[in-house]
């Protein structure tokens, strides 16, 4: 597997105007084989109890896979689309920043599959983790 040499700051900005800027998403981290990105918990990404909500978390694990899928084509020619995501809620968070990292399972020419797990970035406690299977799309 080898990701395509670009820089964080090309990376973060092809997610402008994007719901990852909504929710304040950036990615942190692309190493050999895994990417890393936090997201606040805030007003933009807590349910009504103040907790983080499910449903950021799965837009942070389908963000990831997405970007890392996006670094492995040939965008001129194939892109990628989520096909299927699952997660797994196993704690919370209230307040500071979770990251998440992607690493991929499976790396096909018409799928790919991401494990990403969501953590605090202060204390490192799992609050979700999640799976992305990925498509491949060829360009018309």
């Amino acid at each position: 597997m080898q990701f395509k040499n670009v820089t964080l700051e090309q990376v973060n900005q092809y997610s402008k105007e994007t719901l990852m800027e909504h929710l304040d998403i950036e990615v942190v981290e692309i190493g050999d084989t895994f990417l890393k990105a936090r997201m606040p918990v805030d007003s933009r990404t807590v349910q009504p109890l103040g907790l983080l909500h499910g449903g950021a978390s799965v837009v942070l694990i389908e963000s990831l896979g997405s970007i890392g899928s996006s670094l492995l084509v040939d965008m001129e020619k194939e892109y990628p689309v989520g096909l299927e995501v699952n997660a797994n809620h196993v704690g919370s968070a209230t307040s500071g920043f979770v990251e998440g990292t992607a690493e991929i399972l499976h790396l096909g020419r018409k799928t790919h599959v991401w494990k990403v797990d969501v953590k605090m970035a202060e204390t490192g406690k799992l609050v979700c983790t999640g799976r992305l299977t990925i498509m491949i799309v060829q360009r018309k």
